[in-house]
């Protein structure tokens, strides 16, 4: 009763308090997205060391089981002989602490591979595509079985854009989705097929699979209640090269004629190497790696992407740019970001101020959870400026430094994420 009720009259809340915040000039692009109930599954994350019993010290919502021992390889390394200790664990980890699961299925064991040269992670063999369909079929069916609604959703393959992960076709991938999603749909209805993710900053690998495995899927009538992609980008990009990326899996999947499913992105960070040798790995700390952290979830809702799972949460590695792990500024930006928005409902909207090279975009997301409100602000780039909201009494940044304001009061807006409340 009391969410059906807040749904009828929450557009109206939404809208006032953003009419709050507008002045000095200010356009408004028409709004990114609807008000939407904003779950806390919107925050995933990746544990490599769940099923060690490694617990994140911050809240999430869901968990990508992907680069945590728990492959297909990994569990059943011969034929009908599986070792399910470690998927057991990292099961009853996460469900003990109320977090959504989202198992990755694929990565081809080394017996059952048909080209056992191809990839070699986790496994020899493990980004061929099976020899056997009937192997893949007998794998999924134990999988569900075994843990029904415990997982509550499924990825079919890992970058299957990428000769590293897998080395078929994206005919046999669309193969591989649809007597996966036959299967799960019979024997738990409840849970999520994800079609296989692909990777966007490799252009030409990106052409060369998703607008094909998209016409393959369409073949076959759609078997996917998801789909996904992962949005790092250059080892030099910021937030902002999402929005580029997000654009262009939105129009490929327009142009295959996609239904209207959920688009997730299931791995994200800053400063991996690559592409090429020229983009050098890049560490990226302080209030940035807070300010990134935080933009990226934000982002995500502005820009309608369901879920989004950063990769990852571990000690320190030299592998990701932004590091989540208790006393890190991104793992603190991203506790402070899921308390603003997780289990709120939230509008977004794009204010434009200036023009040409003093074009500034400020996002805004108005927050209402029925008897508090409060507004979330940031731009991409450069500095914009907006009026604190009516009611506003301090302003928090995604370190959760916060000072006072005056309601009404002009406040510069840039990078950092500004929390607006009472």
């Amino acid at each position: 009763m009391r969410l059906a009720s807040l749904s009828r009259r929450v557009p109206a809340l939404l809208a006032a308090m953003t009419a709050s915040v507008l002045g000095l000039g200010l356009v408004i692009a028409p709004p990114a997205s609807a008000s939407t109930f904003n779950e806390g599954s919107q925050f995933g994350l990746h544990i490599p060391q769940i099923a060690n019993g490694v617990v994140p010290t911050v809240p999430y919502g869901t968990v990508r089981l992907w680069d945590s021992g728990v492959a297909w390889g990994q569990i059943e390394k011969s034929k009908g002989d599986f070792w399910w200790t470690p998927l057991d664990t990292a099961v009853r980890a996460a469900d003990a602490q109320q977090a959504k699961i989202l198992y990755v299925l694929g990565g081809t064991p080394t017996w059952a591979a048909s080209n056992k040269k191809a990839g070699t992670y986790p496994n020899k063999g493990a980004a061929s595509n099976p020899a056997n369909i009937q192997d893949w079929r007998d794998w999924v069916t134990q999988v569900v079985t075994r843990y029904g609604p415990s997982i509550d959703s499924y990825q079919i393959w890992n970058e299957a854009n990428l000769q590293t992960f897998y080395t078929g076709t994206p005919a046999q991938m669309a193969q591989l989705t649809q007597e996966a999603a036959n299967i799960i749909r019979a024997l738990d209805p409840t849970a999520t097929i994800v079609a296989a993710s692909t990777t966007v900053r490799l252009t030409s690998a990106y052409n060369s699979f998703f607008p094909k495995y998209l016409r393959e899927l369409a073949k076959r009538g759609w078997p996917v209640g998801a789909f996904a992609i992962h949005t790092y980008g250059p080892s030099t990009a910021d937030p902002s090269i999402r929005d580029t990326y997000i654009a262009q899996a939105r129009k490929d999947l327009r142009k295959a004629g996609a239904p209207a499913l959920p688009l997730w992105d299931t791995e994200v960070n800053y400063g991996i190497a690559g592409p090429g040798a020229k983009y050098k790995d890049k560490d990226i700390t302080g209030a940035k790696a807070a300010a990134w952290t935080s933009a990226t979830y934000l982002d995500s809702i502005r820009l309608g992407i369901a879920r989004t799972y950063w990769y990852f949460w571990d000690s320190p590695r030299d592998l990701v740019g932004i590091q989540l792990w208790p006393g890190q500024p991104g793992a603190a930006a991203y506790a402070t970001t899921y308390g603003w928005v997780a289990n709120a409902w939230v509008n977004c909207q794009d204010v434009v101020q200036g023009k040409g090279k003093k074009k500034v975009t400020v996002h805004t997301c108005a927050i209402d959870r029925g008897d508090t409100h409060s507004l979330v602000a940031w731009t991409s780039a450069g500095t914009g400026t907006i009026n604190a909201p009516a009611d506003a009494a301090r302003k928090c940044d995604a370190l959760n430094t916060c000072t006072a304001v005056a309601p009404g009061s002009p406040q510069k807006i840039g990078t950092m994420p500004q929390w607006f409340a009472a």
